[in-house]
């Protein structure tokens, strides 16, 4: 089986590398080759069991996607993109990489014929819904939008959904919840602070709070998400029917909560570096944004995320810091 991942050199890119080297397999089939692609060239991770390419391509050019697919992969895990805050302030690059480089992906998909038709796993996000909402959002709520990320990513999910129909791919979009703990430095992303709260505290590092203890959103951690995509990847999708994106499991929990979680695990002083700083912009883009969901359908479908965000923040302690806390 050969393998794209597309976005590779991001978090959850060298995450999903470094599951399916270990694995050595995708739904029982041994990965023959993969290859890694991202704006700049991804590391080359070692004793891989199957050869690896590493290049760096610009899927939101024209033209860049068929050579990425001319060996025709039978998965691909399309990744890239831009995150929500850098999409909202660059509304040209936000559409041109997270429109335009998945039409053209699926396109160059659609040109090759001859019977192609490979998985493609694609991930999207819980933006794609919008305000008003319900406290908790079944798969049955309609998606309302209101950034330019989850609107560029709700008409992805709808080119998905037609090109998989038309038969030109095998496509199963993922709607993430948010990412977190992230590790690394923090990100253009509106969300980026449900992270930073809990990384820098332990890592010893103030963090700034910009919004209320009082806003909730749905949370899973980097591990649930690489999970999510293996799965996905190996998916019968048959069972998919017509609809093929779906709301992913999840935590709901608010940002106090959060903060009680990282005392529980880590103490009050890892509390005390959590500063308030009210930003209007950055609450106003999460005021729109879903607190929690009902994924009946993924959790028919064998997905599984996180019990509680404890879980959550031990998962980072364990994966990114050895186990120990600064």
């Amino acid at each position: 089986m050969r393998v794209v991942v597309i976005g590779a050199a991001g978090l959850l890119g060298v995450k999903l590398t470094n599951r399916l080297i270990a694995d050595g397999v995708v739904g029982g089939t041994a990965i023959s080759s993969l290859s890694l692609v991202d704006v700049v060239t991804p590391a080359r991770p070692e004793n891989a069991p199957f050869p690896i390419e590493t290049r760096a391509a610009d899927v939101s050019l024209a033209g860049t996607a068929q050579s990425l697919i001319a060996a025709q992969p039978d998965v691909i895990f399309h990744l890239a993109a831009i995150v929500s805050g850098e999409a909202e302030a660059d509304f040209d690059k936000g559409y041109r990489v997270n429109l335009d480089g998945t039409r053209f992906l699926f396109d160059a998909i659609r040109q090759t014929g001859g019977g192609y038709r490979p998985r493609v796993v694609f991930t999207s996000s819980i933006a794609v819904y919008g305000a008003p909402l319900p406290e908790t959002i079944d798969d049955d709520i309609a998606l309302t939008p209101l950034t330019s990320y989850g609107t560029q990513k709700a008409i992805d999910e709808l080119l998905l959904a037609d090109y998989s129909r038309r038969g030109f791919l095998d496509g199963i979009g993922l709607r993430l919840p948010t990412i977190c703990v992230r590790p690394g430095k923090p990100n253009r992303a509106a969300s980026g602070f449900f992270s930073s709260i809990i990384r820098e505290p332990l890592n010893g590092q103030e963090a700034i709070l910009p919004v209320p203890e009082t806003v909730r959103h749905w949370l899973a951690s980097p591990r649930a998400a690489i999970g999510f995509l293996v799965h996905a990847a190996a998916l019968d999708t048959t069972d998919l029917g017509a609809r093929r994106n779906l709301t992913l499991p999840g935590v709901s929990v608010t940002v106090g909560e959060q903060i009680s979680a990282l005392r529980l695990v880590a103490g009050d002083r890892a509390v005390a570096l959590i500063r308030r700083r009210p930003d209007e912009t950055i609450a106003k883009i999460i005021g729109g944004w879903p607190r929690g969901f009902a994924p009946t359908r993924a959790l028919e479908l064998g997905f599984r995320g996180d019990t509680d965000f404890a879980e959550i923040v031990r998962i980072y302690i364990d994966d990114e810091l050895g186990g120990r806390i600064a």
